[in-house]
């Protein structure tokens, strides 16, 4: 899962900015009822399975999943996690391969090693006790069809590139933008995701931050509205410096300035540009990150199943109240099936498409709906378990590659991260029209084995979901299919190593794996959302073009089912390491 994780954020350099509020009864109840004789077969099926039973389960150890598991088993509640690889972490796994070690996922990082921080993810690994070691650098490579250039967080050189490649304008706003912004760091800072509670200590909680929150007041509108109106309403009109941030929301959020919201740039500026500010790399990728939840789990008396697929969540009414998530079934790879039950809550680290395939009771017709919405290349509103007006983020491709270095650069002279944009005034959310290109072991050398590199190089969130609509997994069109989309990915890997050509990159592959939506579908277990990245299209302006926060949706970690609460990539607000971390610490907080 691609996403800047801007270990100053979450999926990229800051941490999302988040607003609660509770689900009142009566949006619950629009959620499709189990019909009594569905329920009778239910349990009639599942009498004989063997149970167990914990205060919460949680479906999948994504980083969302994970995050919420490690926060509930540190305050002494008993969690059961379940997931269905061998590999906890989700999209964010990584895989061994003749020395050579693959990331699935995140790449650029910050906000994880060092406390305090505004990162949700580098707070959570404070409040478990699992400090992460991490390699510090500021530098980034982009090519831009204007020029390709070195740039650097932590200081003003970005304007020394402005002045160099671009126009007076361009350097004007930029002066500007970082001025107008310092505010809206500010408020962005005031109310960090784990302050935020809707239980009976909220305002205990919430109490400390009130100075702050005081202090920020003028641009909380601003933080709570998309960033597009911002720079509007501050006129930052430099064609390079729009195109510039809706880069970067896209990286952020799955979603350029028009639908991000102006707290997660908020936090991307406090981070990136404050004074000496670095990037980071878990030394080992991001399987340290992942190992780091999973040992702050399991030490609080977690209990982490792999191989171990949900297959259904049960739904129940208790004394004829409203229907409630009680348990999951489970089914392990020798078959052997086995009902979860939760006194708590169920928490899903699913998409909220393929979590409403798992309420079977109303299988039938959550997956109609689902099929029939995501048939189009725009996106589904869901209308059942949420009432976001949440669509799909289009998915990835991906090229993972382990390779030999010999006559290549010296590692010291290349550059770890490169953004290619292929032509801006297509936008940076149109197909293959920018890559993200990965070379973690030029940081960390134990990434790979001695005199090697290994790559990764992904397009993000912008592979279209249609194009791969009833392709056959390993079928001819498949494979006719991968390899036509996967070219941009070579020829970008090829710049990013010092223009060589595309011709002597392929022959120096020892190991060459390309990732397409299908893969997504398969790995992720997104086929109820098509390999989809994740969920964007939360923040909707105003016809009228009014900027307030009334046009940006406020939500939880609830859903519109009683004690099943949802955390992931399709949640507000969507993609990215800071946000699915800020998003388990809501349901955390929840219960």
């Amino acid at each position: 899962m691609t996403t800047i994780s801007t270990t100053t954020a979450s999926s990229s350099s800051s941490s999302r900015g988040r607003v609660f509020h509770r689900r009142t009864h009566q949006s619950r109840r629009r959620l499709l009822r189990t019909t009594e004789v569905v329920q009778a077969q239910t349990s009639s099926s599942n009498d004989a399975m063997e149970e167990e039973t914990f205060d919460v389960v949680i479906i999948g150890s994504g980083i969302g999943g994970l995050s919420a598991a490690a926060l509930l088993a540190k305050y002494d509640l008993k969690v059961c996690c379940v997931e269905s690889h061998e590999h906890a972490g989700g999209a964010a796994h990584e895989w061994k391969r003749d020395g050579f070690t693959f990331e699935s996922g995140p790449s650029l990082y910050t906000g994880l090693s060092q406390f305090p921080t505004s990162n949700p993810l580098g707070q959570i690994l404070h409040a478990i006790d699992e400090p992460l070691k991490c390699i510090r650098y500021n530098t980034w490579k982009v090519h831009f069809p204007e020029a390709t250039f070195v740039t650097e967080v932590g200081n003003d050189q970005f304007i020394e590139c402005l002045e160099k490649y671009y126009d007076a304008e361009a350097v004007a706003d930029w002066r500007k933008l970082k001025e107008k912004m310092e505010p809206l760091a500010q408020a962005s800072a005031a109310l960090p995701p784990a302050a935020v509670r809707t239980d009976a200590y909220a305002a205990w909680t919430l109490a400390r931050f009130i100075p702050g929150l005081f202090q920020s007041m003028p641009s909380l509108n601003a933080i709570l509205s998309d960033y597009e109106s911002f720079l509007d309403k501050n006129d930052i009109n430099s064609k390079f410096i729009r195109d510039y941030m809706d880069l970067l929301c896209f990286l952020l959020s799955g979603g350029t300035s028009k639908a991000t919201m102006g707290a997660e740039i908020g936090y991307m500026f406090a981070d990136w540009y404050a004074p000496n500010a670095a990037l980071e790399f878990p030394i080992g990728g991001s399987g340290a990150l992942v190992d780091c939840l999973v040992r702050g789990f399991e030490k609080y008396g977690g209990d982490l199943r792999l191989r171990t697929h949900c297959e259904e969540i049960l739904v129940e009414k208790k004394d004829g109240e409203e229907e409630e998530a009680t348990g999951i079934v489970t089914k392990t790879r020798d078959g052997k099936k086995k009902i979860l039950r939760a006194r708590k809550a169920v928490i899903s680290n699913a998409t909220i498409w393929d979590t409403e395939a798992l309420l079977r009771d109303c299988a039938e017709g959550r997956r109609q709906s689902v099929r029939e919405a995501s048939s189009t290349t725009r996106t589904t509103k869901s209308g059942k378990i949420v009432d976001d007006d949440v669509e799909f983020c289009q998915s990835f491709m991906h090229l993972h590659l382990g390779i030999d270095a010999a006559n290549l650069p010296a590692a010291e002279t290349l550059e770890m991260h490169h953004v290619w944009v292929g032509d801006w005034d297509k936008g940076v959310d149109a197909e293959q029209n920018l890559v993200l290109v990965s070379i973690p072991s030029i940081k960390d050398p134990s990434m790979a084995p001695e005199g090697k590199h290994v790559i990764h190089a992904y397009t993000p969130g912008n592979e279209p979901l249609a194009r791969w609509k009833n392709v056959k997994y390993n079928s001819e069109e498949y494979s006719k299919l991968k390899k036509e989309r996967s070219e941009v990915l070579y020829q970008a890997v090829a710049k990013a190593l010092n223009n060589i050509t595309v011709e002597d990159l392929r022959s120096r592959a020892e190991i060459e794996m390309v990732g397409t939506p299908v893969t997504h579908a398969r790995f992720l277990r997104r086929g109820n959302s098509q390999g989809t990245y994740g969920g964007t299209g939360w923040i909707k302006k105003k016809e009228s073009g009014d900027d307030s926060a009334a046009a940006v949706p406020v939500t939880s970690a609830k859903s519109n089912l009683k004690n099943l609460l949802l955390v992931g990539d399709s949640r507000f607000p969507g993609p990215g390491l800071p946000a699915v971390a800020a998003g388990g610490w809501a349901a955390a907080h929840e219960l």
